[in-house]
This record gives C-alpha cells, sequence and structure tokens, in this order.
C-alpha cells in the first residue's frame, strides 16, 4: 500500500542532506549553541559584577594603570554579555574577553603591586573572573583549548598569586585552594559544555541519517511505481492494441482496433503528465459504472453492468480502478471467452467503492502466473496497491472472481 499523501508531503517539506546548508541540517546543533551562549551569559554576569564591585570597593584612590588594567577585561566582558544577549558575534567577543583577561593576569603583579603588604586571604578582582575565561574558552575556541585552559589556567592565577606575594609560606596553602576550586570548576564547565554539544550532534547526525534513508526510501519507491505504471500502460494500452489488430477479422474489430491504437498512443504521448495520476476531484460511482459499460460495448461482449448503492471516490482513485476492472474484464474475455462473465459496481457512500469481475471459465491458479505476465501483476494488483487500494483474485475450476476494493479508512 502507498504512503499516505499527507504523510508524503510533510516528509518532503523536511531538509534534506545536501539540499539545505550547514544552518538547517545542524539544528540541535545550533540551538544547543544557543542554549551554552545564555548560560555563558549568565554565569559570566554573575561572577563579572562580583569582580567589578570588588574592583571598586578595594580602590581607594584613582590609579590609572589600574584602571586601565579594568577597562581592558570589563570592556569586553560588556560587548560579550550584550553578544550574548543578542546571540551575535558571540564566539569573536568570547574570544576577545580571554585574550584581555590573560593579558590583564600576566600584568597584575607588575600593576597591582608586590611584597609584604599583599594580605594572601584578600581575594584579588581576576580570581572571580578566572572561570568566567574559562567559559568564554567554551564558546570560542576549540576543545582541545578549552581543556587546556581549565588545566593550565588555574595554575597561571596561583603563580601570579605567588609572585605578587613573594613567595611567603602563608601564600601557598590559600592559594592552593584557590587553585584547586577553580581547576575542579573549571574542568566541569568544560566537560558539560563537551557533553551536551555531543547530545545535539549525535541528534543531527541520527536525524540526517533518517532523512537520507527515507529519501533513499521514497526514491527507490518512485521508481518503482514508475516502472509498474509504464508496465501496466504498456500492457494495458500498446500490447492490447497490437493484439486486437492482429486478431482482427471483421470491418467492425478493425474499427475496435484502430480506436484502441489511438488510444494507447494518446496515453504514450501523455505519460509524463501528472494529471494522468488523477487529482482528488470527486468521481460519482455512476459515471464509474458508465465507463465499464463503454469498456464491454468495445469489446463486443453483450453483458450489463450491475450498479448497487451511490457515492463518489477521488478522481485517481476511479481511474486506477476502472483501468484494473477493464483489465479484469479482458482477462476474462480472452481466457474464458467471456463465460458467465458479470460486473457489480458497489458504492458505499463516501467511504468506499468495490468492484467485482467475474466469470465461469476453467479458472487458473494465480501462483502460477508468469513473472513477464503483467496483466495481472502491472495492471490489477500493483495498481491497485498504488492507490491504497486492495485487489483480491479467486479462481479455481469453477470459475474467477476479481474483487477491487478502497476505503477511506
Amino acid at each position: 500500500m502507498s504512503a499516505d499523501p499527507g504523510l508524503r508531503e510533510a516528509w518532503e517539506k523536511i531538509p534534506t542532506p545536501g539540499e539545505v546548508g550547514q544552518e538547517l541540517e545542524r539544528f540541535a546543533g545550533r540551538r544547543m549553541e544557543r542554549i551554552i551562549t545564555i548560560v555563558v551569559g549568565v554565569g559570566a554576569l554573575a561572577l563579572g559584577t562580583q569582580a567589578l564591585v570588588n574592583a571598586l570597593v578595594k580602590m581607594s584612590v584613582i590609579d590609572f594603570p589600574h584602571l586601565l588594567m579594568m577597562s581592558v577585561v570589563f570592556v569586553p566582558w560588556l560587548v560579550m554579555l550584550v553578544c550574548c544577549v543578542l546571540g551575535r558575534g558571540v564566539r569573536v567577543a568570547a574570544g576577545v574577553f580571554f585574550v584581555a583577561y590573560l593579558v590583564d593576569l600576566l600584568l597584575w603583579p607588575f600593576v597591582a603591586g608586590r611584597g609584604p603588604m599583599v594580605i594572601p586571604t584578600d581575594q584579588p578582582w581576576i580570581f572571580f573572573l578566572v572561570n568566567v575565561a574559562g567559559v568564554a574558552a567554551v564558546v570560542a575556541f576549540p576543545f582541545g583549548v578549552q581543556v587546556g585552559w581549565a588545566l593550565v589556567g588555574p595554575f597561571i592565577y596561583g603563580a601570579v598569586r605567588l609572585v605578587q606575594g613573594g613567595f611567603r609560606d602563608e601564600f601557598w596553602s590559600v592559594t592552593a585552594f584557590d587553585v584547586s576550586f577553580t581547576l575542579i570548576l573549571g574542568l566541569v564547565l568544560v566537560a558539560l559544555g563537551w557533553m551536551f554539544r555531543s547530545v545535539a550532534n549525535g541528534v543531527d547526525d541520527a536525524r540526517g541519517r533518517a532523512v537520507a534513508l527515507y529519501t533513499e526510501a521514497a526514491s527507490a519507491e518512485a521508481a518503482e511505481h514508475e516502472r509498474v505504471a509504464v508496465a501496466a500502460l504498456m500492457h494495458d494500452s500498446v500490447l492490447a492494441a497490437l493484439i486486437a489488430a492482429e486478431r482482427a477479422g471483421t470491418q467492425r474489430e478493425r474499427a475496435l482496433a484502430v480506436e484502441m491504437a489511438r488510444e494507447a498512443l494518446t496515453r504514450l504521448a501523455n505519460a509524463e503528465a501528472p494529471a494522468q495520476e488523477g487529482s482528488d476531484e470527486p468521481v460519482q460511482i455512476e459515471l464509474i459504472a458508465e465507463d465499464l459499460r463503454s469498456a464491454v460495448t468495445q469489446l463486443g461482449v453483450p453483458i450489463e453492468i450491475e450498479h448497487f448503492g451511490h457515492g463518489a471516490v477521488p478522481d485517481r482513485i476511479a481511474r486506477a480502478m476502472a483501468l484494473a476492472a477493464r483489465q479484469a474484464i479482458g482477462n476474462a474475455v480472452s481466457h474464458a471467452s467471456a463465460r458467465g462473465l458479470a460486473v457489480v459496481v458497489e458504492g458505499h457512500g463516501d467511504t468506499g467503492l468495490t468492484i467485482r469481475v467475474s466469470d465461469t471459465g476453467g479458472g487458473f491458479d494465480p501462483s502460477q502466473v508468469g513473472a513477464d505476465r503483467l496483466g495481472i501483476r502491472a495492471s490489477i494488483l500493483a495498481r491497485m496497491a498504488a492507490v491504497g487500494g486492495v485487489a483480491t483474485i479467486d479462481s479455481d475450476r469453477h470459475g474467477t472472481v476479481v474483487t477491487l476494493g478502497w476505503s477511506q479508512t
């Protein structure tokens, strides 16, 4: 049975690999980067504000070198926060802040002063920015740089503090605590960023594989559908017209063969037109019965088409069922000499349609029909399956019954 048209249309609207840019293909990755950016902005705001307040409170007099150091790091910090809010230029802004902080950190002992006046427990404001630089590295740099800063950055801060304190004994324990704290926190932040990005990349990769598999399956289905349609067309029209021409012995039979050939050429000329598949416009059951009456009249078979019920079905369904029924009628005429041929069209309101073609010929075994015989496989079974219908063939020595059914549900 073919896929539901609504589901097919929905799948076709999904961007497939190669049809869209990286921006759409990495949907989950982009969303995760935005989440990381927001979290980094919140954390940088909290720690940076704490560092700024600490710097302003401890600055008793106007110290221009110190103010210059503050401006070097806090201006990029502010720009990074704005970029995090806007979601644009975050990577560049975070990279600039990281470099500015590293410069300030290396210059700290020379600007902030050294010697016995420095108090070990009095944490400088640059301490609060160590992990802000760490999250900036998570946003701006590859994973190797992130891990490198998480491992080395705290020790750089520790070395700067020891230089500032003249390597006095009381500085070692306090600095060791600060270094261990920033080291653990920095590694946790890097690990979280790596984990969330890995999950997002996994989702994007799985989505890409799923869409690629569906695209491949849809292409295979379309090729098979086209093959079946062409085979059915060749069998229904071209081959039937050739057989009719070969067997024509009377003027009426020759006229019928000419008409069949004209119809075959018309259908071949319009084979690529989408209209051949039909539309979803409703077709009354009575029109389908009338079409089958015309078909048996052309074949010269004196039978009456029985018609029960009422309703309508989509045009594409009506076309497929009418062509399949015509093939069943043709088979009964060709192989059973139209003995006991009967055709019943039964409508089920707007929910379905059933067409029954039966004869009292010698019957046959459907499983023994060769793969190259397309009258049943392509023109009846495959055609009904292509529109979501069902075709059943019951045959024994008492005759054959071909039942074509389509239901809305």
